[in-house]
């Protein structure tokens, strides 16, 4: 299904269950009624174009079936919401009273949309952000040693420029989750700029940048997206959610690379009996065998 397919379904939803606006040429608003909850998501729409078979937002049964009411921003690209449209559409909804409609306002996203959920909420003070791995700023003059996202360089992140630094939005939350790798070190010097007393921070270790994704694939991201929409997260509950990492492939792959670059054979050993004493896993006998053969030689 092609980009204008996919807008074509939003404006059908739109018209039947909410609205959907146009913003410009590079985003798009969607919004479903649902009930007093409110939860305002930021993604990719080549991502919902490419890899979503209903072509609807991310979380949009879990959301809807949640009985909560979503507003999907959409970008068309790594845009990072920096448009005046966007900034006039969220001027639009605080002056009209929109968030006001509702007993509970949460901003959600990850990476990219983490930024947006974050520098967004300033919008709705009060509300409640979810920011899974979240830039603070791109801005080359508050972050110049970020230097993953070149493309989008040339827009304005001031902090002088409306919704231009997430940490101000997260200012204005009544809570701010914070979900990053702190042993990622670009994502833990964004992290490391939010400084809000509603800042909680739940450390990912080892998961790297995409933690969504890896918590997509473990089970546990509507779990922990759906604590902290009712307020009941806590580090005691968030680390048990944790436990699940040791049932994911794609976690022990992840976490074996990290000790192979640290050149350590004797914790690749560890890990790799650990892995094969529950499953097989020829990557990690393979691994195995090298750790081992490397201590052998350094007696």
């Amino acid at each position: 299904m092609s980009r204008a397919e996919t807008r074509a379904v939003h404006e059908r939803l739109g018209a039947e269950k909410g609205f959907h606006r146009a913003l410009g040429e590079e985003h798009s608003a969607l919004f479903v009624e649902g009930g007093a909850t409110l939860l305002v998501t930021f993604e990719n729409l080549d991502h919902v174009t490419d890899h979503t078979e209903d072509r609807l937002p991310w979380g949009y049964s879990f959301v809807t079936g949640q009985g909560w009411s979503l507003l999907g921003l959409m970008a068309h690209g790594w845009t990072w919401y920096r448009d005046e449209a966007v900034f006039d559409f969220f001027d639009e909804l605080r002056d009209g009273g929109f968030f006001g409609r509702f007993d509970r306002v949460v901003f959600y996203g990850a990476s990219m949309g983490a930024y947006a959920a974050a520098t967004f909420a300033r919008a709705a003070p009060g509300a409640t952000v979810i920011a899974i791995s979240p830039q603070a700023t791109l801005s080359r003059e508050v972050a110049p040693w970020e230097t993953r996202y070149r493309r989008v360089w040339r827009r304005d992140f001031s902090a002088a420029s409306r919704y231009g630094y997430a940490p101000d939005g997260a200012a204005a939350a009544n809570r701010a989750y914070l979900f990053y790798d702190p042993s990622a070190p670009l994502d833990a010097m964004h992290a490391a700029l939010f400084q809000a007393p509603s800042v909680e921070r739940y450390y990912c270790r080892r998961m790297g940048h995409r933690i969504a994704s890896l918590w997509l694939n473990m089970g546990i991201l509507k779990p922990v997206v759906t604590d902290c929409v009712d307020g009941r997260m806590t580090r005691v509950a968030f680390y048990r959610y944790l436990r699940r990492r040791r049932d994911s492939e794609r976690y022990e792959r992840a976490l074996l690379e990290v000790v192979q670059r640290r050149g350590r054979p004797d914790l690749v050993r560890r890990l790799c009996r650990a892995v094969l004493s529950r499953r097989r896993g020829p990557r990690f006998r393979k691994a195995l065998r090298q750790a081992e053969a490397e201590l052998r030689a350094r007696v």
